[in-house]
């Protein structure tokens, strides 16, 4: 069995679904601070906080579990700033937990989601896994504190960082629904759908082909089968790693909006505000080292990320409970 911790939120329930579907047991941990106990329809599910020692201790007691998934995390980079002392202690402290216990039970096999906010400004872009290091908000380095841990522990373990997740389940089961709001492709969907009364880009003046932020998306089935892939290549005994998970093509903001437009066929309401601090101008993942290592390759283009993503939001949008 597999414990899929904050199974219940974003990527996790994706994550949750294809190892279902990939033929996993699956144990979800979540304290549904930021997930949906509706979003567990895979495997067994426990309401706990993996803050707590004793907690995870009589949960590793109680099930066979032979390897982790560790999703739990707060994610927002504005929050980070605001209250870094909260991401220290949920983003690295608790994992510590986590890890402490599983060196306990002998479980070895350990797969981590980490972030592209752990290079910081990169210096050069796609960045490969050996850029600089150099976060430059409490998040990312919540984030490369527990990479840390990583190296100095006996785990078996494969560290995965992410760049831009977006896209929703093909069958609508499950979806994005983060309260607040704050990836850009749903908030621009927000925004054809009527719910904002527009979307803003933050600068119009940095260094790209139009003057907008440039990113790299990759749908969350592709992040899932990534997942899979990684644990696989722990269960035949190969040594811990870490990758990027990206596209390895940056879309500037305008372009995800024409794109958005483009798919809903709805034409809304743009405003150019100031920059936001922090922003680099391109942000674009070197994924080669995942797709040799573990012939990964992503499925999906920007469009079948967009129009995933709508569908969805058509769908919580008609008074669908999630």
């Amino acid at each position: 069995m597999i414990l899929v911790t904050g199974g219940a939120g974003y990527i996790g329930s994706h994550t949750n679904k294809a190892l279902h579907s990939a033929g996993y047991d699956t144990l979800v941990l979540d304290n549904l601070s930021k997930g949906y106990e509706n979003f567990v329809k895979w495997g067994e599910f426990v309401n706990c906080d993996f803050g707590s020692y004793d907690d995870l201790k009589n949960l590793f007691n109680s099930y066979d579990i032979e390897g982790v998934i560790h999703f739990a995390a707060f994610s927002s980079v504005g929050e980070s700033v605001k209250q870094p002392a909260k991401y220290l202690k949920n983003n690295f402290k608790n994992t510590l937990n986590l890890l402490k216990v599983m060196k306990k039970f002998e479980v070895n096999k350990f797969i981590f989601s980490s972030t592209a906010a752990v290079y910081g400004n990169p210096e050069f872009t796609p960045i490969p896994e050996n850029h600089p290091l150099k976060p430059i908000n409490p998040y990312g380095q919540s984030k490369l504190n527990v990479e840390r841990a990583l190296e100095k522990s006996d785990l078996n373990y494969v560290s995965l960082r992410y760049f831009n997740a977006a896209g929703c389940d093909f069958d609508l089961e499950i979806g994005e629904a983060h309260v607040p709001e704050t990836h850009l492709i749903p908030l621009i969907l927000d925004a054809a759908i009527g719910k904002r009364d527009s979307i803003s880009i933050f600068g119009d003046d940095y260094n790209t082909q139009d003057g907008t932020c440039i990113r790299d998306y990759v749908h969350v089935n592709d992040l899932a089968d990534a997942h899979i892939k990684a644990y696989e290549y722990l269960q035949d005994d190969n040594s811990s790693n870490i990758f990027n998970l990206g596209n390895g093509n940056g879309f500037s903001v305008k372009e995800v909006i024409n794109t958005c437009k483009k798919i809903t066929g709805i034409d809304f309401n743009v405003e150019i505000s100031p920059r936001r601090d922090g922003d680099p101008d391109i942000l674009i993942a070197d994924f080669n080292k995942i797709k040799s290592s573990l012939n990964w390759n992503p499925k999906y283009d920007l469009d079948t990320i967009v129009e995933s993503a709508w569908n969805w939001h058509k769908k919580i949008n008609n008074d669908v409970c999630i």
